[in-house]
C-alpha cells in the first residue's frame, strides 16, 4: 500500500475549471470517500488519480513518485467501475486472471492469486460462470476480485454500488469495508450516496463545484459542516435552514417570526444586528412544553419510517401570538419547510401547533453572504 499527495491539483477543460487547486494527503491503508453531487469533480479527481485525465496544474504522488506524467498501467492502482466492466464471453476465472496473464505472471501464480481472492469473495462456486449467471451483487465482486488479484498500492472505486437495489447495497457497503480492513489497501472511493460516505469513510472530501469544502473525519463533518454547502449535503434529511439577525447584545438570533433562540456567546466577527444564517438538524428540535418553547411548528405532514416518525411543518409566530382560528404560519422563502425527527411512537394531525426549543449547542451558524461556518 502507499500513501496519496494531491498537491495543488487543478483541472481545466479549455477555459472552463473543473477542479480548483485541490490540495490533501492520503495516508496509507486509509480510506477516502469524495462525495458530492453529481458534476461536482469527484469522478474526475478519481480519474486524475488514475491517469485517464491529465490534470492542467498541481502534482499527484502514489507513494514517493511523482505519477502526472505516467500511464495508468504504471500507476500501481486497481480501479472498481460502475457497470463492473466485465467480459462477457469470459468465466470468472478468466475476468480475474486477464490482467495477470497480460502481465505475463506464471500459470501457478495466476491461480493462486484468482483462488485467494474468490475465497476472500466467497465466489469459489462460481469461477466457470460467466457474467449473465451471475447476479448484480456477485458481478460486483467479480469486479472487486479482478482489482485484488493485481495486489495494488491503491484501490480506486468509482460509484461501484450506483447499479445495485438498495437492500444489496448496504450488504456490498459492510463487505467493502470488511475488504479494505482486512486487506489495508489504501482506497479512494466516489459517491453521491452521503450514507455510504458516512458508513465507508474514515475520512470525507465533500466536493462542491470542483473545491473541496472539508476534509475530515464522517463525525466532523456531520458535527462540524465547514459550510452551509456542506451542512445541506451531509445529513438525511437535511439540515433545517433559517435566517436569523444578532441581537445588539449578542446574546440571542432573533427569527422573523418574532421567536428569539438563545446563544451561548457571541459568535466571533460579528455585531449586533448583522444577519446570519441558521442550522439546526432534524433530531435536534425537541418536543417540549409551551413555557420552554423557543419555535413553533405547523404540521403539515407526517412520515412514519417505524423507528423514526419525520413531520414536516412550517414555523408559526410564537411568545402566544397564535389564537384559534388565526393563521399565523409564516410565509416566508427564508424560513421554509421544516423538518423534525421524533421516536417511531410520535403522531400529529395536519394543522397541529407543536412548540419546539433547541439547546445553544446545536445551533450551527454560518455567513449569510458566503455560507462559512461561523465560531
Amino acid at each position: 500500500m502507499s500513501s496519496i499527495s494531491i498537491r495543488g491539483v487543478a483541472k481545466s477543460y479549455g477555459n472552463t475549471p473543473v477542479i480548483h487547486d485541490l490540495d490533501v494527503e492520503i495516508a496509507e491503508g486509509e480510506f477516502i470517500v469524495v462525495v458530492g453531487p453529481s458534476g461536482c469533480g469527484k469522478s474526475t479527481l478519481l480519474r486524475m488519480i488514475a491517469g485517464l485525465e491529465r490534470i492542467t496544474g498541481g502534482e499527484i504522488a502514489i507513494g514517493q513518485r511523482v505519477v502526472n506524467e505516467l500511464e495508468p498501467k504504471d500507476r500501481d492502482i486497481a480501479m472498481v467501475f460502475q457497470n463492473y466492466a466485465l467480459y462477457p464471453h469470459m468465466s470468472v476465472f478468466d475476468n480475474m486472471a486477464y490482467g495477470l496473464k497480460i502481465a505475463g505472471l506464471p500459470r501457478e501464480e495466476i491461480r493462486q492469486r484468482v483462488d485467494r481472492a474468490a475465497a476472500i469473495l466467497e465466489l469459489a462456486d462460481f469461477l466457470e460462470r460467466k457474467p449473465r449467471q451471475l447476479s448484480g451483487g456477485q458481478r460486483q465482486r467479480v469486479a472487486m476480485g479482478r482489482a485484488i488479484v493485481r495486489d495494488p498500492s491503491v484501490f480506486l472505486f468509482d460509484e461501484p454500488l450506483s447499479n445495485l437495489d438498495a437492500k444489496l447495497r448496504v450488504q456490498m457497503r459492510l463487505e467493502i469495508k470488511q475488504l479494505q480492513r482486512s486487506l489495508g489497501t489504501t482506497s479512494v472511493y466516489v459517491t453521491h450516496d452521503q450514507v455510504e460516505a458516512m458508513t465507508l469513510a474514515d475520512r470525507l472530501i465533500v466536493m462542491n463545484a470542483g473545491v473541496a469544502e472539508q476534509i475530515d473525519t464522517p463525525l466532523a463533518v456531520y458535527s462540524h459542516p465547514a459550510s452551509r454547502f456542506v451542512a445541506g449535503f451531509i445529513g438525511s434529511p437535511a439540515m433545517n435552514f433559517l435566517e436569523a439577525t444578532l441581537t445588539e447584545d449578542g446574546s440571542h438570533l432573533g427569527l422573523t417570526t418574532g421567536d428569539r433562540l438563545t446563544l451561548d456567546h457571541r459568535p466571533d466577527g460579528l455585531g449586533g444586528g448583522q444577519n446570519v444564517t441558521l442550522g439546526l438538524r432534524p433530531e435536534d428540535l425537541l418536543l417540549c412544553q409551551e413555557p420552554e418553547a423557543s419555535l413553533h411548528l405547523r404540521v403539515e405532514m407526517v412520515e412514519p419510517l417505524g423507528a423514526d416518525t419525520l413531520v414536516h411543518g412550517r414555523l408559526s409566530a410564537g411568545n402566544g401570538a397564535a389564537s384559534e382560528g388565526a393563521d399565523t404560519t409564516l410565509v416566508s422563502a427564508t424560513a421554509g419547510l421544516m423538518t423534525l425527527r421524533l421516536p417511531g411512537t410520535a403522531h400529529f394531525d395536519q394543522g397541529e401547533r407543536l412548540p419546539l426549543r433547541a439547546t445553544p449547542k446545536s445551533l450551527h451558524l454560518f455567513d449569510a453572504a458566503n455560507g462559512r461556518r461561523l465560531s
